[in-house]
């Protein structure tokens, strides 16, 4: 149990962890993948090389910093980390060596500053946090094998069959390779998928969404194409499903994961806004409804550059024929004119009339500028942040709830 004297001690590093966090977190990284280079097939190495991870880090450190006195405020960035976690096959062993290596590096980087006192506190709190992660993931995988077609761990899946849904966008539809059943999921939700690159001669993980409704067969991801930059792991997985992932081979897949879900029991408005492949949780949503046969009132306000790069608009188009869909796209480059197109950025103010429900509750998703500008125009509309939820492509970044 952590003390109160621990907790203000932990206090006191968050002037340190705002000015070096990121310095921190670059040390701990490199420290870890030197001592456990295993954990290079875990971990997505173009984060790593972007520096995208080790902000992501430290900025929640920093939060559980400023936080300490009462960590449940930080719930929702819990939920998110334990989902993703999940995704991955994080066990409780990985805990201790993440734990041995975030100590070690806070005494590297602080030097004399790091006493023992100090040490040992963030040893408290590390322990405190790990403990609730644990508990939620051992739920989530408890939760995954409990369902009719569940697996815990990375499954092989047959890639059986391989669609162009625009000029950047490929849909792989996964059938389960040992001829079993597929879990249900929540809409919404994302699966993880690991390659092995022979260029780094490591396994990668990359999470997309699940682009289907529920059907116990198969599911769908849909992939945007990522230019490649330089040796950019990032890039890399995508490119490598696009170019050379063909109809009949064999990628290893994790159970669905994510808390940023539709909820099916609700009859209350909806609102989806979403940038480029951002739409992807969408499709499912509005694929469960329409098979479900639900009344909902939803707004669909979707953002690209121009038609080519826009996915599923036939699909949305017949949607907004069959159920209560209002469809608005706005494309950065309009090259065609076409029902419900409109040219330039999103602009929410001018839309609140049409996005502005009672009861209505408001969905996000794209690359986290898209969001966090999007989070702030719907707040200063009067869009509560409650009624908020919101998906981030990458590490989060974000904590705007």
């Amino acid at each position: 149990m952590i003390t109160k004297q621990q907790k203000e001690l932990i206090k006191a590093t968050v002037p340190i962890l705002k000015e070096h966090g990121v310095a921190l977190t670059s040390h701990f990284y490199k420290r870890m993948f030197s001592h456990n280079p295993e954990l290079k097939n875990v971990f997505n190495m173009g984060n790593q090389q972007s520096g995208k991870q080790q902000m992501s880090l430290a900025m929640a450190v920093l939060a559980y910093a400023e936080n300490i006195e009462d960590p449940s405020v930080l719930i929702n960035a819990v939920t998110k980390i334990g989902h993703k976690h999940k995704s991955l096959d994080i066990r409780p062993e990985h805990y201790a060596i993440v734990g041995n290596h975030l100590l070690s590096s806070i005494k590297e980087v602080l030097g004399d500053g790091a006493s023992a006192e100090l040490l040992e506190a963030w040893g408290v709190a590390y322990n405190q946090l790990a403990d609730i992660l644990i508990g939620l993931e051992d739920g989530l995988y408890k939760e995954a094998v409990s369902k009719e077609g569940g697996w815990t761990g990375w499954r092989p899946f047959n890639v059986k069959k391989k669609v162009k849904e625009s000029d950047e966008i490929t849909s792989f539809y996964l059938y389960p390779s040992d001829g079993g059943k597929v879990a249900d999921f929540t809409p919404g939700q994302y699966l993880s998928i690991r390659l092995y690159l022979p260029e780094l001669n490591l396994f990668q993980p990359r999470q997309y969404s699940i682009s289907s409704a529920p059907n116990g067969e198969y599911y769908r991801i849909s992939v945007k194409k990522e230019p490649a930059k330089e040796i950019c792991p990032e890039g890399m997985v995508s490119n490598e499903l696009h170019n050379k992932v063909k109809e009949g081979d064999i990628l290893e897949v994790s159970s669905p994961a994510g808390d940023f879900v539709l909820d099916i029991q609700k009859d209350t408005p909806l609102v989806f806004i979403s940038g480029g492949v951002g739409q992807t949780p969408f499709i499912s949503m509005l694929e469960h409804i329409a098979k479900n046969n639900s009344k909902k009132d939803i707004t669909w306000i979707h953002g690209c550059r121009n038609s080519s790069v826009h996915a599923f608009k036939e699909l949305t188009d017949k949607y907004t024929e069959e159920i209560e869909l209002n469809t608005k796209y706005f494309y950065e480059n309009l090259d065609q004119a076409g029902k419900n197109c409109n040219h330039g950025l999103i602009n929410i103010s001018e839309l609140k009339e049409e996005i502005v429900k009672d009861g209505a509750n408001y969905y996000i998703c794209g690359p986290a500028p898209f969001i966090e500008k999007v989070h702030g125009d719907l707040t200063s509309i009067g869009v509560n942040k409650e009624a908020i939820h919101y998906e981030e492509f990458g590490p989060a970044n974000l904590f705007l709830n």
